[in-house]
């Protein structure tokens, strides 16, 4: 009972953190882990799965390692609070989504695609802002289940060994995950780690888009209709949900990379309403907040609940 109180308390302490400090601008433990995963990758590219399905394991088992560690020498309370709060990224991503908006509502569209760059990967030197807005809510709304509720869930399940094996994959996948020339095979093993692990964190942060949203039949609709269309299957439920909830058009065609790295997407529309607006993002980051507060509210009671049931089972034997 005891480890399940520390685990719960750490998960809202974590939060909280986040919330009050966003990322430190220097130092941060993701960004030290993405340079490592860089140098290393420079060492072990091959274009071939298994050189990618080393890569990731290396990597990715190293996370859990460390986190198996802390969680042993550490008060649990204590490891999970720093855990959570290094994995996190909800007050970040909004303060990029605020900075967007307070960009285009000054009329700065080129400095609004240039910030828009630390939010997504594709090509903004062109975007309209409409595009620009379409491409801040689409990341938001992804990031509310990556950045937010499937740590908070792996946090739940499995302490810090989950929050940092979770945040290692999703990183990974960010880095190498990519259908490009160079990682359509390296990345394989990274993409569909991240796949299967993001599954039960995009299917909740869907379900809350869809309670905590305007239109929940809108939302209902767009998830059913729409989220297959999408290349991620995790990224399309969200993304497709939010669309619905916010009564507006996500989806089209996007660039990525360059040179000889550059490729484009044509993604499937998601969602039956007008083409975002500006005004469009307060209501994102507004519902992304909603969701991520009922997300550690039940990542909380989550990790309560698992280690007792864990400890009164044994007690029966």
């Amino acid at each position: 009972m005891r480890a399940a109180r520390g685990r719960a308390a750490g998960l809202l302490l974590g939060y909280l953190a986040d919330r009050v400090l966003a990322d430190p601008r220097r130092g941060h433990p993701v960004a030290g882990f993405g340079r490592l995963a860089g140098g290393l990758e420079a060492r072990w590219w091959r274009d071939s799965r298994s050189a990618g399905v080393r890569h990731t394991a290396v990597l990715v088992g190293g996370a859990i390692v460390v986190g198996v560690v802390a969680e042993r020498r550490l008060p649990r309370t204590l490891a999970t609070a720093v855990a959570t709060w290094a994995v996190l990224g909800a007050t970040s991503l909004d303060r990029e989504g605020r900075t967007i908006q307070g960009q285009l509502d000054a009329g700065l569209l080129a400095e609004a695609r240039v910030q828009l760059t630390h939010l997504v990967g594709r090509d903004t030197s062109r975007l309209s802002e409409s595009e620009v807005v379409r491409a801040t809510v689409e990341s938001l709304a992804e990031n509310a289940s990556d950045a937010v509720v499937a740590p908070l869930l792996w946090g739940a399940v499995a302490g810090v060994p989950g929050l940092l094996g979770y945040r290692a994959a999703n990183t990974l996948d960010a880095m190498v995950g990519h259908h490009s020339p160079r990682f359509e095979r390296f990345g394989w093993a990274a993409a569909r780690l991240d796949d299967a692990l993001n599954l039960p964190g995009a299917r909740l942060t869907a379900v809350l888009a869809v309670v905590l949203g305007d239109d929940r039949r809108g939302a209902v609709r767009a998830w059913r209709r729409d989220a297959a269309g999408h290349p991620s299957p995790n990224a399309g439920p969200v993304e497709a949900a939010f669309a619905g909830a916010l009564g507006i058009r996500l989806g089209g065609t996007n660039t990525y990379g360059d040179g000889a790295d550059r490729w484009v997407e044509h993604r499937a529309v998601l969602g039956d309403g007008r083409a975002p607006v500006r005004a469009d993002l307060v209501r994102a980051r507004r519902l992304a907040r909603r969701v991520g507060v009922v997300a550690v509210a039940v990542a909380a009671g989550l990790g309560y609940s698992i280690p007792a049931a864990r400890s009164s089972s044994c007690n029966r034997s």
